[in-house]
C-alpha cells in the first residue's frame, strides 16, 4: 500500500501556484509533517490526496487505500455523548458488539492518555483531551490514510505538547499518517518531514 504522487502543482488562478512538480511516495508506518509559510498549499495538498480537490498538473495514485480518515484543527463531536462513545461508535459501525467495541475503545483511548476522561461528556472536555480524542476515533476507524490538519494551531504551547506527545500512536503498519502543521513541535514528533516551500514556484526540492 501506499500514496504516490507525481508532477504534482496547483494553482487557485492562472499562474498563482501555490506548488509545482512535488512528487513523493508516502508508505505505512511513517508520520509525515507538510510545512511551508501560510498559504504554500499544505491544506490544499492534503485535500487532493483525499480525492476533495483536484490538482491543477500532475496525479495521485492510491495503491491499496481504501478509506482515508480526516482529523480537523477544531474537534467536532456530540456535545452530550460520552468520550468513549465517541472512540466506540466506527468500531460498532464496523460490526462489532457494543460490549467488545467498549472494550477496544477504551484500550484505544489509554494510548491517548483518555482512560481518566472516557466517561465525560464531550462537552466538558478541555481543547487538548477533545484533540486527542479526535485521533483516537480517527484511529478506531483503521483507516489507510489518516490526514491530520494543524492539530496544535488552535492550543496552547502546555497542551500542544501533550497532543505532540500522543501523535506517533496513530501510526501503525497499516496507515499512512500525514500532518499538515506549522509547529515546529509538531514537525520534529513526526518521521518525515515535507517542506512544501521547497517546491513553490521557481525552486526546486526532493
Amino acid at each position: 500500500m501506499h500514496v504516490e504522487v507525481v508532477g504534482l502543482g496547483h494553482a487557485y488562478v492562472q499562474n498563482a501556484w501555490l506548488f509545482r512538480g512535488l512528487s513523493y511516495t508516502f508508505v505505512p508506518g511513517n508520520s509525515y509533517a507538510l510545512t511551508g509559510a501560510s498559504g504554500s498549499g499544505k491544506s490544499t495538498l492534503m485535500a487532493i490526496l483525499s480525492g476533495w480537490t483536484a490538482p491543477t498538473e500532475g496525479y495521485v495514485k492510491l495503491d491499496g487505500v481504501e478509506r482515508t480518515s480526516w482529523v480537523f484543527q477544531n474537534p467536532h463531536g456530540t456535545a452530550k455523548r460520552t468520550a468513549l462513545d465517541h472512540v466506540a461508535f466506527p468500531l460498532i459501525a464496523a460490526g462489532l458488539p457494543a460490549a467488545v467495541a467498549d472494550r477496544r475503545a477504551e484500550a484505544l483511548m489509554g494510548r491517548f492518555g483518555l482512560a481518566p476522561v472516557a466517561d465525560r461528556q464531550f462537552r466538558h472536555l478541555s481543547g487538548g483531551e477533545a484533540q486527542r480524542l479526535m485521533l483516537a476515533r480517527a484511529t478506531a476507524s483503521t483507516p489507510d490514510l489518516l490526514l491530520v490538519d494543524e492539530p496544535t494551531a488552535q492550543l496552547d504551547r502546555a497542551t500542544a505538547h501533550v497532543v505532540n506527545g500522543v501523535l506517533s500512536h496513530a501510526v501503525t503498519d497499516n496507515t499512512i499518517v500525514i500532518v499538515a502543521t506549522h509547529d515546529e513541535e509538531t514537525r520534529d514528533a513526526c518521521d518525515v518531514h515535507l517542506d512544501l516551500t521547497r517546491h513553490s514556484p521557481g525552486t526546486t526540492g526532493s
